[in-house]
């Protein structure tokens, strides 16, 4: 993991961002601006929490959520990438990719003029592990501005000499007051394949409710999604640009307790709403060219 000291010595901001260890040996970077508060594990370059001034934290990460060296964290923004999924044909590599459970760097840091957002870049470390699920010469990168809103941008370099198909997702979990009182709109008439009944294909109809479990990759997407939550009265805006599928998932209440980690009635607390490109919407990115997955992220009075 990296040095607290050397990572405070070059990053550090008084006031505004911060370094910590966590148990498990995992490094956070902590941020405080005029505007936001957010926390980010250097492992995976995993958000876990973005609050507004004022407001409620929007990001959920589990109470029972574990910390630990190449393991998946529960809540946040787990980052999706080579593929989503399993792997089409390696079996036994991680599902949804590795870029979550590795090491990545900090480049840079640059808070605002106004001190009311704060951008931080992160670049995934490459090692013989991950070269061997992933053989290509390509960088991935994470830009971080942390504010009123929360802008994502995950940027996939190929320096290659020939085009790489990747599939990604930033796997979003955000916090509900009460989930069986939430609607999401922007995903009417959007075909869909149906995870939980055998990847069947559908179309959405309305607006989307839940009271069981939901697992659904949205394809032909690109509108605004919205969360609108009737017990916190908010809505949650998922603007985005570079992605045409739109994931929705909630393992609700059998399926939470086989989980194990995601805390008492955690279900209830949380709804994935993931920017993605998966399915039929995989990239191709052409050699020596770049693809970028943007997300923006703002909360509005419902």
């Amino acid at each position: 993991m990296s040095n607290i000291n050397a990572l405070t010595q070059q990053f550090s901001i008084n006031g505004e961002v911060g370094f910590r260890e966590i148990p498990g040996g995992l490094t956070v970077v902590d941020i405080r601006n005029k505007a936001a508060t957010a926390s980010i594990v250097m492992q995976g370059a995993h958000l876990t929490d973005w609050t507004p001034l004022g407001g409620k934290p929007v990001i959920w990460l589990s109470p029972d959520a574990k910390f630990a060296a190449g393991k998946s964290i529960r809540g946040g923004v787990p980052v999706c990438w080579p593929w989503f999924g399993p792997h089409e044909s390696k079996k036994e590599y991680p599902a949804h990719g590795y870029a979550r459970t590795v090491a990545w760097d900090l480049i840079s840091v640059t808070p605002s003029v106004s001190g009311e957002s704060t951008r931080l870049v992160f670049r995934l470390c490459e090692d013989d592990k991950t070269r061997a699920m992933w053989p290509h010469a390509c960088t991935l990168e994470m830009h971080y501005n942390i504010g009123k809103t929360l802008d994502i941008d995950l940027v996939t370099h190929n320096q290659s000499k020939q085009a790489i198909t990747i599939g990604q997702a930033l796997h979003t979990y955000f916090a509900v007051g009460d989930l069986r009182q939430v609607k999401i709109t922007g995903l009417d008439a959007c075909p869909y394949l149906d995870k939980v009944d055998g990847f069947k294909r559908k179309t959405q109809a309305g607006d989307i409710t839940i009271a069981d479990e939901v697992d659904r990759i949205y394809l032909q997407s690109i509108a605004d999604c919205l969360i609108k939550d009737a017990s916190l009265k908010r809505t949650i805006r998922i603007a985005k640009r570079g992605s045409h599928s739109t994931i929705v998932w909630s393992p609700w209440a059998e399926k939470a307790k086989q989980m194990g980690d995601l805390g008492t009635d955690g279900h209830l607390h949380m709804v994935c709403v993931e920017s993605a490109n998966a399915a039929d919407d995989v990239v191709q990115v052409a050699a020596n060219s770049t693809c970028r997955l943007q997300v923006s992220y703002s909360v509005e009075k419902l």
